[in-house]
This record gives structure tokens, sequence and C-alpha cells, in this order.
């Protein structure tokens, strides 16, 4: 276990493009980049296998920092890697694929390792008919945005941006000196409609009524306020304890 845990911690490692050491869950509680309610909600649904894309406009809004910590948050047997030209061939050739999620750095077109755009991007997107997992980040701070980017600028058909399950967007408040960084909306599909917002700053989550009644919501709610307060920070100790988890729960 220990082996697969430092090979996935590595390939979240390899997004980093600020240095310093990359933030989890707990970090991202800790500063109230989300609040709990949420965090057990994105967990909830990302432990069972959701695909996601972080959106914001701005540089340094911490866009892969949280795709990153949702990442960690992954079912145990997921094998993580970058949306290399390699990988998406070898995805799409496979007859019986791995559990796999694949990590396109940015949607963008620059010549960056793992940056996606045009028919690449066509390509990396509609490997979602593999039932392989997608995870990205883009410079869109509204759905809206995302989708005109995604769908009319890229071409992606809409049945393929429905596939990313979770679509979350950031917001900068505050001046430089004292910058807070929170996520503002969330929007959900099932893979197949369209998406609903599901989360808006200040209003709360949408279905916290239903979500109440889901015994994994319940239980992933309970993991992180037991471990909130706690010393575990670090990806790898994160990755652990959400691999103990879910073994403990048959998740």
């Amino acid at each position: 276990m220990d082996q697969a845990i430092a090979r996935h911690c590595a390939e979240l490692d390899r997004c980093n493009q600020r240095g310093g050491r990359m933030l989890s869950i707990f970090d991202l509680l800790k500063t109230d980049t989300l609040d709990l309610d949420l965090a057990a909600y994105l967990m909830a649904r990302i432990s069972r296998g959701a695909s996601v894309m972080v959106g914001a406009n701005p540089g340094g809004a911490g866009k892969t920092t949280v795709m990153c910590a949702l990442l960690n948050l992954l079912p145990a047997n997921t094998t993580l890697a970058a949306a290399t030209d390699e990988a998406m061939v070898r995805v799409s050739q496979s007859s019986a694929p791995e559990c796999m999620c694949l990590i396109c750095h940015e949607i963008g077109p620059g010549p960056y390792f793992a940056y996606l755009w045009g028919d690449a991007l066509r390509r990396y997107c509609a490997l979602s008919d593999t039932g392989c997992l997608l995870a990205t980040n883009l410079h869109a701070d509204t759905f809206e945005e995302a989708r005109s980017q995604v769908c009319v600028e890229n071409g992606v058909p809409e049945a393929h941006f429905n596939a990313f399950n979770i679509l979350v967007f950031l917001r900068l408040s505050g001046g430089w000196a004292a910058t807070r960084r929170y996520v503002e909306t969330v929007y959900e599909s099932d893979g197949r409609s369209a998406h609903q917002l599901t989360y808006q700053h200040g209003h709360g989550l949408q279905a916290a009524d239903t979500l109440q009644d889901d015994a994994h919501y319940r239980a992933c709610r309970g993991f992180l306020k037991q471990h909130a307060d706690g010393a575990t920070r670090t990806i790898e100790q994160t990755r652990r304890l959400v691999v103990n988890f879910l073994a403990e729960t048959n998740d």
C-alpha cells in the first residue's frame, strides 16, 4: 500500500508549478477554502469515481491546488497519470482499462506538459466513453465561461463536457496582502445530463436535507471532522487516511 500511495502522491506533485508543499483537503478546510459540508459532499462523490474540473480566471487562484486535493480522495485502486499522448493512446486502445484517472494539467494552448487544446483536448475528453476518469482545470470563473471554452472554442461535444461530474469554481477576495480563496459555486452532472448548480457560497448545498440521509456522505463528513483539527496535513498522510477509511467503509 505504501508504494501505491507514494506513486499516487508523486503524480500529484508533478502538477506543482509553484513549489512548496502540496495542500491537502485538511489544509483547505483550515483556510476556509471550503466548509465541512461541501468537503464531505465532494469526498462522497469523488471517492466513488467522479471526474473533476476546477475553474478560476486569475493565475494563482488555487485551481491546481484544489484539483489535486480532491484527487487525493479518489478510490484506492485508481491509478493517476498525466494526460500525455502516450497515456491517451494506451487508454483508448485498452480492451479492459484499469481504473485510471488522466490529469490534464490545464486546458490551454501553451506548449507545456499535459496542457491540452483543440484536437488533443477533444481526444482527451472522449476517453470518458471508455470509463476513464478525467481531472483538469482551466481559466474560467463561471460555468458559462467553462462551457464556452471547452465546447465552443475547442469543439468538445456536450456529452463529453457533461462527463465531468463535478465542476468547481473558485473566487479570490480581499487585497493583495489579505487574499482569500474560496469555492464560490459547484455544479454536478450524472455524466449524461446537463450540469445543475449544487452549491453556492453563502447559500450552502442545494440538497443538504437529502444528503443527511446518505450514509456515505455522513461517513465522509465524520471522517473529515475527526481529522480536521489534527496534525495531518501532507498529501501522503492524507492519502493514507483516506485509503484506510475507504477500506473500512468498503468503498
